[in-house]
Parts: structure tokens; sequence; C-alpha cells
């Protein structure tokens, strides 16, 4: 990590503001995030601490990632996984299942209470829903750097005022922002081939979405003006193509760039304008 970019093995980010030394790597219960992937974030320099939370105990084993600290109320952790945990970790707060916060939450609520650093929550996709939505919402909300990602997902923060840039080292198969208030205003998008200049998104209908690095492109700029925005990268894994009837031609269609499966009637999209970002 230098002064101001974050490296994650699929990107580079560029937040154009100086971050933290300091990074914790916060492994929460959702999908496992791929033991090679992990161990490269372990390997930087300066190490991330690595909190383990809950059933994120479980893949910090399966990966030999010993825990600096295990948090949680151990209702979904293997009771043998959360043993191991608690003899090497430095810290362990087990909290009962009967509590208002969910286990993230009261993960980032002890963040917040310690020196300043980047916050990198993995395991946060795949699994329940609820939690997930819970995951986003607080982390959006979190102060300082706070950001989602394993190796088939990343979603970055982008608030008022702030820009990043994300240099891609895999070419992400879908791009999408996401309004997470109300209205986020003063949206410029560069990089891809939809962009979008001084744009509104409306959380109440977020459109802007499955978007494509721009030919040649391999860095993406964000820059808002007021509210909160996330970045969503997808990064294809061998099963999203399987069922694709275009690979045939030598191509894939705009729907498998992201999902498993697609219509192959549907119609190419459109040309956006710059100020109507629709898919």
């Amino acid at each position: 990590m230098t002064k101001e970019e974050l490296n994650l093995p699929q990107v580079q980010v560029n937040f154009h503001r100086p971050l933290p030394e300091a990074c914790r790597l916060l492994v929460l219960g959702g999908r496992t995030p791929a033991t090679n992937w992990l161990q490269t974030l372990l390997e930087q320099s300066p190490a991330p601490k690595l909190w383990a939370i809950d059933h994120g105990v479980d893949a910090c084993r399966s990966a030999s990632a010993l825990p600096d600290v295990l948090l949680g109320d151990a209702d979904s952790a293997a009771p043998e996984n959360w043993s191991w945990g608690a003899a090497h970790a430095a810290v362990t707060e087990r909290h009962p299942p009967e509590k208002d916060l969910t286990d993230t939450q009261l993960a980032l609520a002890r963040a917040a209470e310690q020196a300043p650093a980047v916050l990198l929550l993995t395991g946060a996709f795949g699994g329940r829903f609820d939690h997930a939505f819970s995951t986003v919402f607080s982390a959006a909300q979190q102060p300082g750097t706070c950001l989602l990602a394993d190796d088939r997902e990343i979603l970055l923060f982008v608030r008022g005022g702030e820009q990043i840039s994300i240099h891609c080292l895999q070419a992400p198969a879908a791009i999408s922002l996401l309004p997470l208030t109300e209205r986020v205003q003063g949206v410029t998008l560069t990089g891809t081939h939809w962009p979008l200049v001084d744009a509104s998104l409306i959380q109440a209908k977020p459109y802007a979405v499955s978007n494509v690095l721009a030919a040649d492109a391999n860095t993406i700029d964000v820059h808002i003006r007021q509210g909160i925005l996330g970045v969503h990268l997808v990064f294809e894994s061998a099963s999203d193509t399987l069922h694709c009837p275009s690979r045939e031609h030598g191509d894939l269609c705009s729907s498998c760039r992201s999902l498993s499966a697609c219509d192959a009637d549907e119609p190419p999209r459109k040309a956006q304008q710059q100020m109507t970002p629709q898919r």
C-alpha cells in the first residue's frame, strides 16, 4: 500500500487522499474467499491484521491463517475452529447470540474505536441476503476507508467530494454504480464503455449496472459531488460462461459478463447518453 493506493490481486485503487498505513482484514461468514487470494493479501507488506468474525474463523483455519482477533457469538463457527482461533488470537470477544447488532456491526464498532486503518471486509458476499444488506449499509457509513472484496467481487464506497481511480489488473466482467443514499449527484465516470458526466443516480431506480471497460482502457475513474456511491466490480469464474450460447461465436453476450446463464435472443443494449445511464 502506498500513501494513497490500495493493492488487491485484481485491482489497484487510488483514493486520491492519504490512507492509513495500517490495514485490518476482517473475514466474515459469507462466501469463503479463495485461499490463494486471501494468502496474497496476508503476504503484503505491511501485512494486515487479521480479524476472524464468527464463521469467518472457519475460512481462516482452512487457509492456515492465524487470526489476531476473534469476535462473534460463535453460533455459526465450527466449535473446533472457534477453539483453534481462540487459542491463537491475541484478543477474543465472545458475545451472546441475543443481541441487537450483527457480529459484523460489532466488529466495525470495535475497529472504529482503534487507531485509523483501512478496513477490508472479505467473506461478505454470497451468504444470506439480510446479512449482506446489513453489511453493505453498515460499511458504507463506516468512518474512514472501508471496502468489501474477495476473488469474485469488489465493492468500493465513494462519498461526496471524493474521487477514486481503479486500475484493473484483471478485466471485470461487469461494473455497476449503486446509489447507497436516496440520491447521488454529480456522478462522473470515465474509462467505461458507457461514461457519465455530472449525472444523478436515484436509489429507488438503480439502473447504472452492467457497464464494461472501454476499448483499450484499464483504468476507471469515479467522482461524485454528493451522496454515497457503491462501485461494484464482478470478476468471472469458470462457471460464469458455461451456459452462454454466444461462446460458439467467440464472444460473450452482455448478460454472461456477470451472470451464469443468458437469453440468447436478448437484443443488444442501446447506446447511452451521458446524462441518462440506462441498461
